[in-house]
């Protein structure tokens, strides 16, 4: 039962909260979810402890679920040690933002819907990690989906809002598309789809091949290249990155949830759950390098000029994904977990800390309004300060041992043209980390205010139950990496939930190898501390002697106008053309509404012979009597001829 009430309990509290937190009260919803969700964080830790710990795989068939013809798909529940680690860190980080939740939203009117939508979340992230198929992970991927359109659209009066939350909606459905041709390329390769069944065969489909134009393609690099598309969409790699920043919209709480330890690790999670595919797959696992690799600089670029406080972290979370995908990419699967729950920590803390300050600053999100606050809210900044520490890998924080450890393993395939590319993007991409990590502390908490008096006078440092999920993340932030690099390094600990190769296990690399990540962290520090704490003028120089490249960092890369310009604007265009020529000129024309129009006319034309007039009826019986007379005569002329 403890299995199942850890991941029901948040479907129990989404109902409480959805059903009956209208008829009672704000507060009835707030201790209903994060009971629940405490549920499910204690049976979190014991399912750990028995799994992950036990060393023990457990399968939990449910129910029948879908039967046509020879297709048969039950629901049911696997957990391994991948699933074990992913439940309690999205269960952990979960309640922490219910609880967070308490003390930030307490003045909006709608806490009830807001406090279900967080719960159906993580009930729908909870499905998808403990998934026995792809069809039941296909669920709770779209789940997921949908739940982030209703929490970044939560603010629905807000035109901002609502496009953003669609703007996610619809990106990660061309995503998805990727997902759903890789369900039906695997069933009809394997004949099933179950997780189970098909990393047993894969083996022996190697030979296996799609013939496309002539040509013939291994099927498996088909069917990982699919899946990585999905994954690039929940993830938010470089090119379907472009819903990440503008999640941004939500409530603060919303974005902790997304962009630390739920949807955008989605993509991570589907890439190392099908490990056992990937390692037969080395082209898509080279392009997966690649895209990881560039994200992460791509990404760290646009963060160096962002000002608002949310967008920074956002685009540092699409960062570090980039780390987790070029770790996947070298097979260095157990690695990207790794930094996946460690980043869960320190990314939840410094979203929650933006939101302390957020609130604190009378909803100011303009780091260029901030400043000067440091001594004002000391809590606050003490945990984004941690917070940023870990990001940047600084010893012995917990990003020291996850991220170092991926660029150790770029540098051991460093050899090759693709290992180079990851290891170089990685190393300058650590730089960049550090400059707009301090970059952002600095404007934010240092030198003098620069918000009006009204604001200043309005500062304080947050309530109790926001700083309390703050301590409980910050000591995750700090310590993670520590408890964890001595489990997350063997081979045992994972047993068959992921493929570890051999050669990921090599000897670690020179002295200068290791400290090299932190000499660069440590240099986008001082950098970013000499130009936004001792010399403001010096950003505006170089942004004014470098406009070009600034102005393409500011803009990113211009990727949104391309895409407007080539993709949306063409739609619209299309769009616009079908709704002239065929909603206007031809349904609403000869169609129903051009039908009901037609009779209309015909019944006042009919009406306006019922005039009332007793002489008008002669008349009009006059003219038919010699209308049959004529019609009559005529008739028997014909016959007589």
């Amino acid at each position: 039962m403890i299995y199942l009430l850890t991941i029901f309990s948040p479907l129990f509290g989404f109902l409480l909260a959805g059903v009956l937190g209208q008829k009672y009260s704000a507060r009835f919803s707030q201790i209903a979810t994060c009971t629940f969700m405490l549920f499910s964080v204690i049976g979190a830790i014991s399912i750990f402890n028995e799994v992950a710990l036990g060393g023990v795989t457990i399968d939990i068939p449910l129910m029948p679920w879908i039967e046509v013809g020879d297709f048969r798909a039950q629901w049911g529940l696997r957990f391994d040690t991948l699933s074990a680690i992913m439940v309690m860190i999205v269960a952990l980080i979960s309640f922490l933002v219910h609880i967070y939740s308490i003390g930030y939203m307490r003045h909006d009117p709608c806490i009830p819907r807001f406090m279900a939508y967080l719960s159906f979340f993580t009930f729908m992230m909870l499905i998808l990690v403990t998934a026995y198929d792809f069809i039941q992970l296909f669920f709770g991927w779209e789940g997921v989906g949908l739940a982030s359109y209703l929490l970044i659209g939560f603010w629905y009066d807000r035109q901002t809002a609502n496009a953003a939350a669609l703007k996610a909606f619809i990106v990660n459905r061309v995503g998805d598309l990727g997902l759903i041709l890789a369900m039906g390329a695997i069933y009809f390769v394997f004949g099933t789809l179950e997780f189970k069944e098909i990393f047993i065969l894969a083996p022996s489909k190697l030979n296996v091949c799609f013939s496309v134009g002539g040509y013939s393609f291994p099927c498996i690099e088909i069917i990982c290249f699919l899946l990585l598309i999905g994954a690039m969409g929940k993830s938010a790699q470089l090119g379907l990155h472009i819903w990440l920043p503008d999640a941004m919209e939500g409530p603060t709480p919303v974005s902790a949830l997304i962009h630390a330890a739920t949807m955008v690790t989605a993509g991570v999670f589907l890439i190392v759950k099908c490990s056992p595919l990937y390692q037969h797959a080395p082209i898509t696992s080279d392009i997966m390098t690649v895209v990881g690799a560039t994200t992460a600089f791509f990404a760290g670029t646009i963060a160096l000029t962002q000002n608002d406080i949310k967008r920074v972290i956002a685009y540092s979370t699409c960062s570090q994904l980039g780390y987790m995908f070029f770790a996947a990419g070298l097979s260095a699967y157990n690695i990207a977990i790794f930094h996946l729950v460690t980043h869960a920590f320190f990314k939840a803390l410094l979203f929650l800390g933006a939101g302390a300050v957020i609130h604190s600053m009378s909803d100011e999100q303009d780091m260029r309004s901030m400043g000067g606050i440091w001594r004002l809210v000391p809590v606050s900044y003490l945990m984004m300060l941690i917070g940023s520490i870990a990001l940047v890998g600084i010893p012995y924080f917990s990003g020291y041992y996850s991220k170092d450890a991926i660029l150790e393993t770029a540098w051991r395939a460093s050899g090759t043209p693709i290992g180079a590319y990851a290891y170089i993007l990685g190393m300058i991409s650590t730089f960049l980390t550090a400059f707009y990590s301090w970059r952002l502390l600095c404007l934010t908490f240092t030198g003098k205010p620069r918000a009006n008096e009204m604001v200043m006078s309005h500062v304080h440092e947050a309530g109790f139950v926001m700083l309390v999920p703050l301590f409980i993340l910050a000591f995750g932030a700090i310590f993670s990496g520590y408890f964890g690099v001595g489990y997350f390094s063997q081979k045992i600990f994972w047993g068959n939930s992921l493929i570890m190769p051999e050669e990921i296990l090599g000897e670690h690399p020179r002295l200068i190898i290791e400290i090299l990540p932190t000499v660069l962290g440590m240099s986008g520090i001082a950098l970013a501390y000499l130009l936004y704490a001792w010399t403001f003028s010096w950003p505006l120089f170089f942004s004014e002697k470098f406009r070009f490249i600034y102005q393409l960092f500011f803009h990113k890369w211009y990727i949104d106008e391309f895409y407007d310009r080539m993709i949306v604007s063409k739609i619209l265009g299309l769009g616009a053309r079908f709704w002239q020529l065929g909603d206007i000129k031809l349904i609403d024309k000869w169609g129903p509404d051009g039908i009901s129009r037609l009779v209309l006319r015909m019944s006042n034309r009919s009406s306006q012979l019922q005039t009332g007039y007793l002489f008008n009826y002669a008349y009009a019986m006059v003219w038919g009597v010699v209308g049959l007379v004529v019609w009559f005569i005529l008739k028997s002329k014909i016959k007589g001829l």
